[in-house]
Protein backbone atom coordinates (compact mmCIF):
# COMPACT_ATOMS: atom_id res chain seq x y z
CA UNK A 1 0.00 0.00 0.00
CA UNK A 2 1.63 3.75 -1.13
CA UNK A 3 2.52 5.55 2.10
CA UNK A 4 1.79 9.21 2.42
CA UNK A 5 4.14 11.52 1.40
CA UNK A 6 5.79 14.90 2.06
CA UNK A 7 8.42 17.45 0.69
CA UNK A 8 11.02 19.60 2.54
CA UNK A 9 12.24 22.51 0.15
CA UNK A 10 15.22 23.79 0.82
CA UNK A 11 15.20 28.12 -0.59
CA UNK A 12 17.07 29.50 2.66
CA UNK A 13 20.47 29.66 0.52
CA UNK A 14 21.80 33.75 0.49
CA UNK A 15 22.40 33.18 -3.67
CA UNK A 16 25.15 35.93 -3.04
CA UNK A 17 27.28 34.57 -6.38
CA UNK A 18 23.86 35.20 -8.44
CA UNK A 19 24.89 38.80 -7.56
CA UNK A 20 21.21 39.96 -7.95
CA UNK A 21 18.76 42.04 -5.80
CA UNK A 22 16.43 39.37 -6.66
CA UNK A 23 16.52 36.22 -4.48
CA UNK A 24 18.36 33.70 -6.65
CA UNK A 25 15.46 30.57 -5.96
CA UNK A 26 12.98 34.02 -7.73
CA UNK A 27 14.90 33.63 -10.62
CA UNK A 28 13.32 32.08 -14.01
CA UNK A 29 13.84 29.24 -15.86
CA UNK A 30 11.88 28.42 -18.92
CA UNK A 31 10.02 32.09 -17.80
CA UNK A 32 8.99 30.34 -14.33
CA UNK A 33 10.45 30.63 -11.02
CA UNK A 34 12.89 28.18 -9.85
CA UNK A 35 11.15 27.86 -6.75
CA UNK A 36 7.41 26.87 -8.74
CA UNK A 37 9.18 24.20 -10.91
CA UNK A 38 10.75 23.10 -7.33
CA UNK A 39 6.66 23.21 -5.15
CA UNK A 40 5.20 21.87 -8.53
CA UNK A 41 7.41 19.04 -8.24
CA UNK A 42 6.83 18.36 -4.92
CA UNK A 43 3.10 17.85 -5.59
CA UNK A 44 3.24 16.36 -9.17
CA UNK A 45 5.01 13.32 -7.29
CA UNK A 46 2.16 13.21 -4.57
CA UNK A 47 3.58 15.05 -1.99
CA UNK A 48 0.33 15.42 0.19
CA UNK A 49 2.08 18.19 2.24
CA UNK A 50 4.88 20.45 1.49
CA UNK A 51 7.17 22.73 3.57
CA UNK A 52 9.55 25.50 2.05
CA UNK A 53 12.33 26.56 3.79
CA UNK A 54 13.21 29.95 3.73
CA UNK A 55 16.08 32.66 5.04
CA UNK A 56 15.27 35.77 6.86
CA UNK A 57 16.86 37.73 4.26
CA UNK A 58 14.85 36.42 1.69
CA UNK A 59 10.50 36.98 3.18
CA UNK A 60 10.10 37.51 -0.79
CA UNK A 61 10.27 33.65 -0.64
CA UNK A 62 8.15 32.85 1.82
CA UNK A 63 5.52 34.77 0.12
CA UNK A 64 6.10 33.64 -2.77
CA UNK A 65 6.03 30.15 -1.73
CA UNK A 66 2.63 30.44 0.09
CA UNK A 67 1.26 31.80 -2.73
CA UNK A 68 1.46 28.15 -4.24
CA UNK A 69 -0.01 26.71 -1.36
CA UNK A 70 3.27 25.32 0.36
CA UNK A 71 3.99 25.88 3.94
CA UNK A 72 6.83 27.83 5.18
CA UNK A 73 9.20 27.55 8.15
CA UNK A 74 12.22 29.86 8.53
CA UNK A 75 15.93 28.84 9.09
CA UNK A 76 17.40 31.24 11.23
CA UNK A 77 20.51 31.49 11.26
CA UNK A 78 21.79 29.11 8.23
CA UNK A 79 23.59 26.79 9.95
CA UNK A 80 23.81 23.62 7.10
CA UNK A 81 21.37 21.18 5.08
CA UNK A 82 20.37 19.24 8.22
CA UNK A 83 19.58 22.20 10.58
CA UNK A 84 17.50 23.69 7.63
CA UNK A 85 15.49 20.44 7.26
CA UNK A 86 14.93 20.45 10.94
CA UNK A 87 13.37 23.96 10.61
CA UNK A 88 10.45 22.14 9.04
CA UNK A 89 10.00 19.64 11.84
CA UNK A 90 7.13 21.34 13.82
CA UNK A 91 5.05 22.17 10.08
CA UNK A 92 5.34 18.10 9.48
CA UNK A 93 4.57 17.22 13.27
CA UNK A 94 1.66 15.40 12.52
CA UNK A 95 2.52 13.86 9.50
CA UNK A 96 3.39 10.09 9.13
CA UNK A 97 4.99 8.77 6.08
CA UNK A 98 7.55 9.62 3.90
CA UNK A 99 9.54 12.50 3.20
CA UNK A 100 11.71 13.99 0.40
CA UNK A 101 14.29 16.64 0.92
CA UNK A 102 14.29 18.80 -2.51
CA UNK A 103 15.86 21.80 -3.55
CA UNK A 104 14.53 25.79 -4.93
CA UNK A 105 17.51 25.93 -7.12
CA UNK A 106 17.54 22.26 -8.68
CA UNK A 107 14.85 23.17 -11.07
CA UNK A 108 15.16 20.63 -13.46
CA UNK A 109 13.87 17.31 -12.26
CA UNK A 110 11.27 15.18 -13.17
CA UNK A 111 8.64 13.20 -11.49
CA UNK A 112 9.38 9.99 -12.62
CA UNK A 113 12.56 10.62 -10.67
CA UNK A 114 11.59 11.70 -7.88
CA UNK A 115 8.92 8.24 -7.93
CA UNK A 116 11.89 6.52 -7.93
CA UNK A 117 13.48 7.46 -5.05
CA UNK A 118 10.08 6.93 -3.09
CA UNK A 119 9.91 3.44 -4.82
CA UNK A 120 13.54 2.71 -3.58
CA UNK A 121 11.72 3.30 0.47
CA UNK A 122 9.25 0.55 -0.84
CA UNK A 123 11.90 -1.54 -1.45
CA UNK A 124 12.90 -1.79 1.48
CA UNK A 125 15.76 0.83 1.83
CA UNK A 126 15.07 2.85 4.73
CA UNK A 127 17.28 6.27 3.28
CA UNK A 128 17.06 6.57 -0.85
CA UNK A 129 19.77 9.22 -1.91
CA UNK A 130 19.45 10.16 -5.64
CA UNK A 131 23.06 10.85 -7.41
CA UNK A 132 24.61 11.57 -10.60
CA UNK A 133 28.02 10.72 -12.35
CA UNK A 134 28.87 14.12 -13.89
CA UNK A 135 31.76 14.72 -16.53
CA UNK A 136 33.63 16.94 -13.42
CA UNK A 137 32.71 15.80 -9.98
CA UNK A 138 34.50 19.29 -8.92
CA UNK A 139 33.62 20.06 -5.11
CA UNK A 140 30.28 17.36 -4.83
CA UNK A 141 29.94 15.32 -1.73
CA UNK A 142 30.86 11.88 -3.01
CA UNK A 143 28.86 8.59 -2.38
CA UNK A 144 30.74 5.99 -0.99
CA UNK A 145 29.07 2.32 -1.45
CA UNK A 146 29.90 -1.35 0.57
CA UNK A 147 30.17 -4.64 -1.04
CA UNK A 148 26.87 -5.11 -1.41
CA UNK A 149 26.50 -2.14 -3.89
CA UNK A 150 24.35 -0.27 -1.21
CA UNK A 151 24.89 3.52 0.19
CA UNK A 152 27.67 3.27 3.18
CA UNK A 153 28.57 7.03 3.81
CA UNK A 154 28.14 10.46 1.76
CA UNK A 155 31.41 12.61 2.11
CA UNK A 156 31.81 16.16 1.54
CA UNK A 157 34.32 17.41 -0.58
CA UNK A 158 36.19 18.99 1.85
CA UNK A 159 36.30 16.38 4.12
CA UNK A 160 37.09 13.41 2.27
CA UNK A 161 40.39 11.68 1.63
CA UNK A 162 42.40 11.81 -2.07
CA UNK A 163 40.72 8.24 -2.89
CA UNK A 164 37.41 9.39 -1.93
CA UNK A 165 37.86 12.12 -4.47
CA UNK A 166 38.57 10.04 -7.02
CA UNK A 167 34.92 8.22 -6.70
CA UNK A 168 32.79 9.52 -9.70
CA UNK A 169 29.76 8.99 -8.33
CA UNK A 170 27.93 12.37 -6.37
CA UNK A 171 25.23 13.75 -4.17
CA UNK A 172 22.18 15.63 -5.86
CA UNK A 173 21.07 16.87 -2.53
CA UNK A 174 18.36 14.87 -2.77
CA UNK A 175 17.10 12.32 0.08
CA UNK A 176 14.10 10.51 1.03
CA UNK A 177 13.68 8.78 4.43
CA UNK A 178 10.43 8.31 6.35
CA UNK A 179 9.83 11.27 8.10
CA UNK A 180 10.20 10.31 11.56
CA UNK A 181 13.26 8.36 11.18
CA UNK A 182 14.55 11.71 9.15
CA UNK A 183 14.55 13.66 12.38
CA UNK A 184 15.54 11.41 14.73
CA UNK A 185 18.16 10.88 12.72
CA UNK A 186 18.90 14.71 12.10
CA UNK A 187 18.77 14.94 16.17
CA UNK A 188 21.77 13.26 16.14
CA UNK A 189 24.08 14.95 13.36
CA UNK A 190 26.78 17.01 14.61
CA UNK A 191 29.12 19.68 13.31
CA UNK A 192 32.36 18.31 13.33
CA UNK A 193 33.38 19.23 9.97
CA UNK A 194 35.59 21.72 8.11
CA UNK A 195 32.57 24.13 7.86
CA UNK A 196 31.08 23.76 10.98
CA UNK A 197 27.60 23.07 9.92
CA UNK A 198 25.23 20.04 10.64
CA UNK A 199 25.15 18.08 7.30
CA UNK A 200 21.80 16.59 5.87
CA UNK A 201 24.05 13.90 4.48
CA UNK A 202 25.65 12.76 7.66
CA UNK A 203 21.72 10.77 8.03
CA UNK A 204 23.19 8.24 6.05
CA UNK A 205 26.06 7.30 8.21
CA UNK A 206 23.60 7.40 11.42
CA UNK A 207 21.24 4.83 9.38
CA UNK A 208 24.26 2.78 8.69
CA UNK A 209 24.91 2.53 12.04
CA UNK A 210 21.79 1.38 13.38
CA UNK A 211 21.74 -1.18 10.51
CA UNK A 212 19.84 0.55 8.42
CA UNK A 213 19.60 -0.07 4.55
CA UNK A 214 20.86 3.18 2.67
CA UNK A 215 20.87 3.07 -1.52
CA UNK A 216 21.37 5.41 -4.25
CA UNK A 217 19.45 6.36 -7.07
CA UNK A 218 20.83 7.60 -10.18
CA UNK A 219 19.68 10.39 -12.15
CA UNK A 220 21.31 12.36 -15.65
CA UNK A 221 23.57 14.96 -14.65
CA UNK A 222 21.66 17.61 -16.42
CA UNK A 223 18.30 17.15 -14.77
CA UNK A 224 19.75 17.39 -11.37
CA UNK A 225 21.76 20.61 -12.84
CA UNK A 226 22.06 23.04 -9.70
CA UNK A 227 22.20 26.84 -9.91
CA UNK A 228 24.04 29.06 -7.53
CA UNK A 229 25.28 31.65 -10.71
CA UNK A 230 24.30 33.09 -13.88
CA UNK A 231 26.43 31.32 -16.02
CA UNK A 232 24.55 27.90 -13.92
CA UNK A 233 20.97 29.42 -14.34
CA UNK A 234 21.74 29.94 -18.41
CA UNK A 235 23.04 26.00 -17.85
CA UNK A 236 19.84 25.37 -16.58
CA UNK A 237 17.72 27.04 -19.45
CA UNK A 238 19.83 25.57 -22.19
CA UNK A 239 19.43 21.86 -20.52
CA UNK A 240 15.84 22.76 -20.15
CA UNK A 241 15.44 23.92 -23.88
CA UNK A 242 16.83 20.64 -25.35
CA UNK A 243 14.89 18.67 -23.18
CA UNK A 244 11.74 20.35 -24.43
CA UNK A 245 12.62 20.46 -27.96
CA UNK A 246 13.24 17.02 -28.26
CA UNK A 247 10.07 16.34 -26.76
CA UNK A 248 8.56 18.47 -29.12
CA UNK A 249 9.77 16.71 -32.01
CA UNK A 250 8.91 13.43 -30.62
CA UNK A 251 5.61 14.41 -30.72
CA UNK A 252 5.31 15.23 -33.97
CA UNK A 253 6.31 19.06 -34.02
CA UNK A 254 8.58 20.34 -36.60
CA UNK A 255 11.43 22.28 -35.62
CA UNK A 256 13.08 23.71 -38.65
CA UNK A 257 15.90 24.43 -36.79
CA UNK A 258 15.74 23.51 -33.22
CA UNK A 259 18.45 25.04 -31.67
CA UNK A 260 16.66 28.56 -32.12
CA UNK A 261 13.83 28.14 -31.07
CA UNK A 262 13.16 28.92 -27.44
CA UNK A 263 10.19 27.55 -25.43
CA UNK A 264 8.23 28.61 -21.99
CA UNK A 265 7.76 26.16 -19.48
CA UNK A 266 3.93 25.67 -20.41
CA UNK A 267 4.47 25.71 -24.19
CA UNK A 268 1.49 23.43 -25.59
CA UNK A 269 2.12 22.64 -29.31
CA UNK A 270 -0.06 19.95 -31.09
CA UNK A 271 1.14 17.76 -33.52
CA UNK A 272 2.22 18.90 -37.10
CA UNK A 273 2.67 22.57 -36.21
CA UNK A 274 5.87 23.52 -38.17
CA UNK A 275 8.37 26.17 -36.40
CA UNK A 276 10.59 27.89 -38.21
CA UNK A 277 13.71 29.29 -36.71
CA UNK A 278 14.09 32.33 -34.51
CA UNK A 279 10.71 31.78 -32.58
CA UNK A 280 10.31 32.89 -28.94
CA UNK A 281 7.60 31.55 -27.02
CA UNK A 282 7.17 33.51 -23.58
CA UNK A 283 4.13 31.83 -20.93
CA UNK A 284 0.89 31.18 -21.82
CA UNK A 285 0.73 29.80 -25.52
CA UNK A 286 -0.88 27.05 -27.51
CA UNK A 287 -1.03 26.07 -30.95
CA UNK A 288 -3.94 23.75 -33.05
CA UNK A 289 -2.56 21.32 -35.22
CA UNK A 290 -1.20 21.98 -38.81
CA UNK A 291 -0.28 25.48 -37.88
CA UNK A 292 2.86 27.38 -38.81
CA UNK A 293 4.84 29.62 -37.03
CA UNK A 294 7.18 31.39 -39.33
CA UNK A 295 11.02 32.65 -38.40
CA UNK A 296 11.19 35.77 -35.90
CA UNK A 297 8.10 35.64 -34.50
CA UNK A 298 7.75 36.22 -30.65
CA UNK A 299 4.49 34.99 -29.02
CA UNK A 300 3.20 34.94 -25.08
CA UNK A 301 0.04 34.34 -23.75
CA UNK A 302 -1.69 32.80 -27.33
CA UNK A 303 -4.04 30.71 -28.45
CA UNK A 304 -3.34 29.86 -31.96
CA UNK A 305 -5.74 27.74 -33.99
CA UNK A 306 -5.62 24.76 -35.99
CA UNK A 307 -3.91 25.71 -39.42
CA UNK A 308 -3.85 29.92 -38.96
CA UNK A 309 -0.51 31.09 -39.92
CA UNK A 310 1.69 33.70 -38.08
CA UNK A 311 4.64 35.53 -39.15
CA UNK A 312 7.17 35.93 -39.75
CA UNK A 313 8.16 38.83 -37.93
CA UNK A 314 4.96 38.46 -35.77
CA UNK A 315 4.25 39.29 -32.14
CA UNK A 316 1.12 38.01 -30.34
CA UNK A 317 0.82 39.80 -26.99
CA UNK A 318 -1.05 38.12 -23.84
CA UNK A 319 -4.73 37.58 -24.90
CA UNK A 320 -4.42 37.31 -28.19
CA UNK A 321 -6.12 34.61 -29.82
CA UNK A 322 -6.10 33.40 -33.83
CA UNK A 323 -9.08 31.59 -34.78
CA UNK A 324 -8.55 28.20 -37.44
CA UNK A 325 -6.53 29.36 -40.83
CA UNK A 326 -6.43 32.61 -39.83
CA UNK A 327 -3.29 34.79 -40.64
CA UNK A 328 -0.99 36.91 -39.01
CA UNK A 329 1.34 38.04 -41.09
CA UNK A 330 4.86 40.35 -41.21
CA UNK A 331 5.58 42.96 -38.78
CA UNK A 332 2.00 42.42 -37.01
CA UNK A 333 1.27 43.06 -33.63
CA UNK A 334 -1.69 41.44 -31.60
CA UNK A 335 -2.69 42.32 -28.27
CA UNK A 336 -6.17 41.09 -26.64
CA UNK A 337 -7.84 40.42 -29.60
CA UNK A 338 -9.81 37.77 -31.62
CA UNK A 339 -9.46 36.68 -34.92
CA UNK A 340 -11.85 34.21 -36.24
CA UNK A 341 -12.00 31.34 -38.73
CA UNK A 342 -10.28 32.86 -41.65
CA UNK A 343 -9.34 36.34 -41.04
CA UNK A 344 -6.22 38.06 -42.19
CA UNK A 345 -4.56 41.14 -40.70
CA UNK A 346 -1.25 40.75 -43.29
CA UNK A 347 1.21 43.45 -43.47
CA UNK A 348 2.84 45.91 -40.77
CA UNK A 349 -0.72 46.54 -38.19
CA UNK A 350 -1.51 46.63 -35.12
CA UNK A 351 -4.29 44.83 -33.58
CA UNK A 352 -5.40 45.75 -30.30
CA UNK A 353 -8.15 45.45 -27.76
CA UNK A 354 -10.31 43.91 -30.77
CA UNK A 355 -12.42 40.85 -32.42
CA UNK A 356 -12.12 40.34 -36.02
CA UNK A 357 -14.66 38.74 -37.47
CA UNK A 358 -14.55 35.44 -39.93
CA UNK A 359 -13.33 36.19 -43.26
CA UNK A 360 -12.46 39.86 -42.63
CA UNK A 361 -9.31 41.51 -43.90
CA UNK A 362 -7.42 44.45 -42.29
CA UNK A 363 -5.57 46.21 -44.88
CA UNK A 364 -1.04 46.84 -44.31
CA UNK A 365 -0.41 49.65 -42.17
CA UNK A 366 -4.02 49.70 -40.00
CA UNK A 367 -4.10 50.38 -36.74
CA UNK A 368 -6.66 50.11 -33.59
CA UNK A 369 -6.32 53.38 -31.73
CA UNK A 370 -7.24 51.42 -28.42
CA UNK A 371 -5.99 53.96 -25.66
CA UNK A 372 -6.87 57.53 -25.17
CA UNK A 373 -4.78 58.09 -22.51
CA UNK A 374 -6.84 57.23 -19.66
CA UNK A 375 -8.66 53.83 -20.57
CA UNK A 376 -8.66 50.91 -23.25
CA UNK A 377 -11.25 50.84 -25.67
CA UNK A 378 -12.42 47.90 -28.47
CA UNK A 379 -12.66 48.00 -31.41
CA UNK A 380 -15.30 45.29 -33.75
CA UNK A 381 -14.58 44.51 -37.34
CA UNK A 382 -17.55 42.39 -38.39
CA UNK A 383 -17.35 39.31 -40.48
CA UNK A 384 -16.45 39.61 -43.72
CA UNK A 385 -14.98 43.12 -43.14
CA UNK A 386 -12.05 44.76 -45.33
CA UNK A 387 -10.48 47.76 -44.16
CA UNK A 388 -8.20 49.61 -46.18
CA UNK A 389 -4.85 50.05 -46.12
CA UNK A 390 -3.56 52.60 -43.64
CA UNK A 391 -7.05 52.70 -41.71
CA UNK A 392 -6.47 54.27 -38.07
CA UNK A 393 -10.03 52.74 -36.43
CA UNK A 394 -10.29 55.00 -33.15
CA UNK A 395 -12.45 52.94 -31.15
CA UNK A 396 -14.57 52.39 -29.94
CA UNK A 397 -15.64 51.82 -32.95
CA UNK A 398 -17.84 48.78 -34.81
CA UNK A 399 -17.37 48.27 -38.38
CA UNK A 400 -20.53 46.10 -39.63
CA UNK A 401 -20.10 42.56 -41.13
CA UNK A 402 -18.74 43.22 -45.22
CA UNK A 403 -18.37 46.92 -44.58
CA UNK A 404 -15.40 48.23 -46.12
CA UNK A 405 -13.28 51.06 -45.07
CA UNK A 406 -11.28 53.03 -47.70
CA UNK A 407 -7.95 53.58 -48.06
CA UNK A 408 -6.25 55.96 -45.64
CA UNK A 409 -9.04 56.99 -43.35
CA UNK A 410 -9.78 57.77 -39.44
CA UNK A 411 -12.52 55.71 -38.51
CA UNK A 412 -14.26 57.89 -35.50
CA UNK A 413 -17.95 56.79 -36.10
CA UNK A 414 -19.38 53.03 -36.55
CA UNK A 415 -20.32 51.68 -40.30
CA UNK A 416 -23.22 50.16 -41.20
CA UNK A 417 -22.96 46.79 -42.70
CA UNK A 418 -22.09 46.39 -46.23
CA UNK A 419 -21.12 49.61 -46.14
CA UNK A 420 -18.52 52.11 -47.32
CA UNK A 421 -16.83 54.50 -45.48
CA UNK A 422 -14.44 57.30 -46.60
CA UNK A 423 -12.72 59.63 -44.05
CA UNK A 424 -10.04 61.44 -45.78
CA UNK A 425 -9.99 64.77 -47.40
CA UNK A 426 -10.94 65.45 -50.91
CA UNK A 427 -8.79 65.33 -53.29
CA UNK A 428 -7.58 68.38 -55.42
CA UNK A 429 -5.25 68.31 -58.76
CA UNK A 430 -3.32 71.22 -59.76
CA UNK A 431 -2.11 71.15 -63.22
CA UNK A 432 1.32 72.13 -63.66
CA UNK A 433 2.11 72.83 -60.36
CA UNK A 434 4.93 70.00 -60.38
CA UNK A 435 6.46 71.28 -63.44
CA UNK A 436 6.33 75.04 -62.01
CA UNK A 437 7.63 74.14 -58.81
CA UNK A 438 10.65 72.21 -60.19
CA UNK A 439 11.73 74.95 -62.74
CA UNK A 440 11.62 77.80 -59.52
CA UNK A 441 13.82 75.45 -57.49
CA UNK A 442 16.50 75.14 -60.16
CA UNK A 443 16.47 79.04 -61.37
CA UNK A 444 17.30 79.52 -57.63
CA UNK A 445 20.17 76.75 -57.72
CA UNK A 446 21.53 78.14 -60.55
CA UNK A 447 21.64 81.38 -59.38
CA UNK A 448 22.90 80.23 -55.91
CA UNK A 449 25.77 78.14 -57.73
CA UNK A 450 26.84 81.36 -59.90
CA UNK A 451 27.64 83.94 -57.03
CA UNK A 452 29.54 81.04 -55.35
Amino acid sequence: MSRSRAAVILAAGQGTRMKSKTVKVLHGVGGRPMLDWAIDLAERSGAGQVVTVYGAHSPAVRDAAEALGSATALQDPPLGTGHAVLAARKALEDFKGDAIVLYADTPLIKPETVERVFAALQGGAAVAVLGFEPAEPAAYGRLVLNAEGDLDRIVEFKDASEAEREIGLVNSGVLAADAALLFDLLGQVGNENANGEYYLTDVVGLARSRGLKAIVVRAGADEVLGVNSRVDLAEAEAALQTRMRREAMNAGVTLVAPETVFFSWDTQIARDVIIEPNVVFGPGVTIGEDAVIHAFSHLEGATIGEGAQIGPYARLRPGAEIGVKAKVGNFVEIKKSQLAEGAKVNHLSYVGDASVGAGANVGAGTITCNYDGFGKHRTVIGEGAFIGSNTSLVAPVTIGAGAMTGSGGVITEDVPADALALARAEQTNKDGWAARFRRAKSTRKAKKDTAS
